[in-house]
């Protein structure tokens, strides 16, 4: 037996019991007539001591020998401790050891295993067994645990069932690049690596399950942003005989169960907003509505007078920061160097003070007196001691450029707080999105997902008004998770991929499998996906979706702990049937 109790367990009501113990030695103290050993497990610390009245010479020896990480088991009584620690639970005793073995030596560790450590994140990364050592990791992945238990069980209690789809599939068009695997006994042929289950869900549903999970990884060859990985894990859900609202509620249910199991927060019912109304709030389909900064369009206030600037923009549009009249101009300066960097991409912005004794004081006094900027502040709904940001040109670049700033400004603000929580449902997306390149529609979703009923028609005479029957869930300015009610006719599904550019030839090859099963008795049917490591990272209160996966890759998609990617050696190649030509 290496252990009778954990490293956490022990407390004053096991004074005088003989325990053994087996953990990493922590820190070690040497006073030379008395050793102090902190003991470390998954569960906590407990403080062993050996001493010259009470511990025999070739035992204090051994324990002089001992240094950081090192394996060991130890044997001894339960003591009150002299000087107590309240700061850890095990600090009202400690163990007069007995008996002590090596189990491993380690190393000197390339960074220190504490919950404020030294290493930076390239040494963390390559050493990530090391990392997991310390609290703040280890707690993190329990943290997620946690959640997927939640989720496992409020689903399994709806009677879904959790059901595992391949990860040896086929390579599609659609979406972002497909990590493939070549195929060894087909020459010549390959595997994709899933983007999600879609099409498996689908059949699944034909199928006759009804209801259907899976907590999945997915994989997406594109570039890598903090929130991003090459490998992600969904919860993937789909439901047959359902409509739209079904779906919701179901799934805000989920929502409000982890949110109240993880975080003991009751969230009330969640409010709906369409595409285009968050659009035009927020300037993005994922806002946080954890405080206001609301848009204001301002076109009709301000393209009256001779300021050019406004008078040729597409849109004008302000928000209003709340005490941004503090603002000193060296400050406002450098929020107009902020929007004008290449990542948000603004030429300028204009602004206005709102003065405490009612009066304004703008950028642009020149053109606008007195009465246009009262209007100003009305649309804005900003107040006295307020500050107007505006921004101008074409629609949608500025709604966006707004949006970072607004985001920029909430953050400095500190109005996003990681303790609230604010869902919502966004609806009524547009089904096709036109792309200039390719001088075609692509699905702002997926080709399966299906327009709204009363518009089908419209598919044929005006499709990019079509909007889908689809729904994104979004928390404290984040997408959650994101579905819709899908086709589940061949003709409708044909029409959409012809909308898509596919030949009929294509669409036969690319998904004819799908198409088939549509004719042997297809339910409606519809779904949603939730991603995993982005709603934990939430949850958790942090912003990298790294912190809570156990090995995760760095921005280039490497895994700079085992190396990978990799080559791989030349009779793997001719197995394969690959010749690889990098100066090509």
């Amino acid at each position: 037996m290496y252990r009778s109790h954990t490293c956490g367990e022990l407390r004053e009501s096991h004074i005088n019991n003989t325990v053994t113990l087996s953990g990493w030695v922590q820190k070690s103290r040497d006073k030379g007539f008395m050793i102090w050993i902190d003991l470390r497990d998954r569960y906590g610390i407990t403080q062993l001591i050996f001493d010259e009245e009470r511990t025999a010479s070739d035992l204090m020896e051994k324990a002089k020998m001992l240094g950081r990480e090192f394996v060991i088991q130890v044997t001894g009584t339960v003591i009150e401790r002299t000087s107590k620690n309240p700061k850890i639970s095990t600090g009202n005793i400690e163990i007069l050891v007995s008996d002590l073995e090596i189990l491993n030596e380690s190393l000197t560790p390339p960074f220190t295993i504490e919950d404020e450590t030294d290493g930076g994140d390239d040494i963390r990364m390559k050493y990530r067994y090391l990392d997991i050592r310390r609290n703040p990791v280890r707690e993190n992945l329990i943290f997620r645990h946690k959640v997927t238990m939640a989720v496992r069980n409020y689903l399994s209690e709806k009677e879904f069932v959790e059901v595992e789809t391949p990860y040896l599939i086929k390579s599609t068009p659609e979406g972002a690049r497909d990590f493939v695997v070549p195929s060894r006994m087909n020459e010549g042929q390959f595997y994709a690596l899933p983007q999600s289950p879609q099409t498996f869900k689908q059949l699944l549903m034909v199928g006759g399950m009804d209801k259907y999970f899976q907590i999945v990884k997915c994989f997406r060859d594109e570039d890598l942003r903090a929130d991003r990985q090459p490998e992600f894990t969904q919860i993937d859900c789909e439901m047959a005989f359902v409509e739209q609202e079904d779906i919701l509620n179901t799934f805000e249910g989920l929502t409000r169960h982890i949110i109240k199991e993880i975080k003991g927060v009751e969230i009330g019912e969640f409010p709906r907003m369409t595409y285009d109304e968050a659009m035009q709030r927020y300037g993005n389909d994922k806002p946080d509505i954890r405080f206001g900064m609301e848009f204001g369009e301002l076109n009709e206030v301000a393209k009256h007078k001779e300021f050019g600037v406004f008078n040729n923009a597409e849109l004008v549009v302000g928000i209003a920061v709340p005490g941004g009249n503090s603002y000193s101009r060296k400050e406002i300066d450098k929020l107009i160097d902020w929007i004008k960097r290449p990542q948000v991409g603004a030429l300028g912005m204009v602004y206005v003070r709102c003065n405490e004794d009612g009066s304004y004081k703008s950028s642009v006094d020149k053109f606008y007196d007195q009465d246009d900027l009262a209007k100003w502040a009305e649309v804005t709904g900003a107040k006295a001691g307020d500050l107007i940001c505006v921004l101008s040109g074409d629609t949608l670049k500025v709604r966006t450029q707004l949006s970072a700033l607004r985001m920029e400004l909430a953050e400095r603000l500190g109005l996003r707080k990681t303790d609230e929580f604010a869902p919502l449902w966004v609806v009524d997306f547009p089904l096709l999105e036109w792309d200039e390149d390719t001088e075609r529609y692509h699905a702002m979703h997926h080709p399966f997902t299906s327009p709204k009923p009363e518009q089908i028609e419209l598919l044929k005479t005006k499709p990019g008004e079509v909007k889908a029957n689809a729904y994104d869930i979004v928390l404290n300015g984040n997408e959650i998770g994101g579905g819709s009610i899908r086709i589940h006719d061949k003709e409708t599904q044909a029409m959409m991929f012809d909308y898509l550019g596919f030949t009929p030839e294509e669409a036969k090859a690319q998904f004819g499998f799908l198409m088939d099963a549509f004719q042997y008795g297809a339910p409606p049917h519809g779904g949603i996906a939730f991603g995993l490591d982005r709603l934990v990272s939430i949850l958790g209160g942090q912003e990298t979706i790294r912190d809570f996966i156990a090995f995760p890759k760095n921005n280039s998609g490497r895994d700079v702990m085992i190396d990978a990617p990799a080559p791989i050696d030349d009779t793997q190649l001719k197995e394969l049937c690959l010749k690889l030509d990098l100066k090509a």
